[in-house]
């Protein structure tokens, strides 16, 4: 058991900051990454599509054997994982907005959160914010257009640029000081946001934290792997594998990158 791979998948090619955050904690890891592409953007669909998208994405994942599941999606965590837990039978490992630090260090008693509308609208995240916020005011964005930007790569466009400057604006007049990235496609967006924003305020994403939650987990049940080589890394994509294989330009290691029909 200790030897299979851990799944992680997506609403496209955004979980990958995640997935990089995990190999680099746990380099002997084997890994497999579904890029749901065909179906991205996850935030503007309905709660039951997310589940169902979710639930063929954890079969497939299953099928291959994995040991353990990271959904990494906000918007799949916050609208399914308590459905994923309930019925597959591994550790889950989901995405939430990482409210709790921002709220914590903030000096201007205001956050920003940017997110996918089905993030922003969920249960979860409703309660994380009650419970993390206290005192502090938290100014919620819905990113509206920026995944299909950045699955087309189109990082770098004045589209997307233009994007951000709207969506940040009433955050800055609101005197945020922190801003929250609610969607794993958003670290991407990182250098772009770092022109636009003031030096002041601080980026908040969780990916370092869920690649810590993920080694724990794998302590606590067991789980890991005890050979000391570098582990086996698969990535899939049910749409264009030359968008999946630039946002993994930086990975040196052996990978497998392949189109797959799910």
């Amino acid at each position: 058991m200790n030897v299979k791979p851990i799944g992680i998948f997506d609403s496209g090619v955004g979980g990958t900051s995640i997935w990089k955050e995990i190999h680099a904690l746990l380099p002997h890891e084997n890994t497999i990454y579904l890029a749901d592409s065909k179906n991205a953007p996850y935030g503007q669909k309905t709660r039951e599509e997310i589940i169902a998208l979710s639930a063929k994405n954890t079969e497939l994942l299953l099928a291959r054997g994995c040991k353990l599941i990271v959904v990494a999606c906000n918007t799949a965590t916050t609208n399914a994982i308590s459905h994923l837990r309930e019925k597959y039978d591994v550790p889950f490992i989901g995405i939430e907005p990482a409210i709790k630090p921002a709220a914590l260090n903030s000096g201007t008693g205001t956050v920003g959160v940017l997110a996918t509308k089905g993030t922003l609208s969920s249960s979860l995240f409703l309660k994380t914010s009650k419970d993390h916020a206290g005192e502090i005011s938290i100014v919620e964005q819905e990113g509206a257009g920026l995944v299909p930007l950045i699955e087309a790569g189109k990082i770098n466009s004045i589209e997307t640029k233009q994007l951000l400057i709207k969506y940040i604006k009433p955050m800055l007049q609101a005197n945020m000081d922190h801003i929250v990235l609610g969607c794993t496609h958003y670290p991407y967006l990182i250098p772009v946001l770092k022109e636009i924003l003031p030096s002041h305020v601080k980026i908040i994403d969780c990916g370092a934290a869920v690649a810590k939650q993920t080694l724990a987990v794998l302590d606590k049940e067991s789980l890991k792997n005890p050979k000391k080589i570098p582990g086996k890394i698969q990535f899939y994509t049910n749409k264009d594998t030359e968008i999946l294989i630039s946002f993994l330009k930086d990975v040196d290691e052996i990978k497998q990158i392949a189109y797959l029909d799910f």
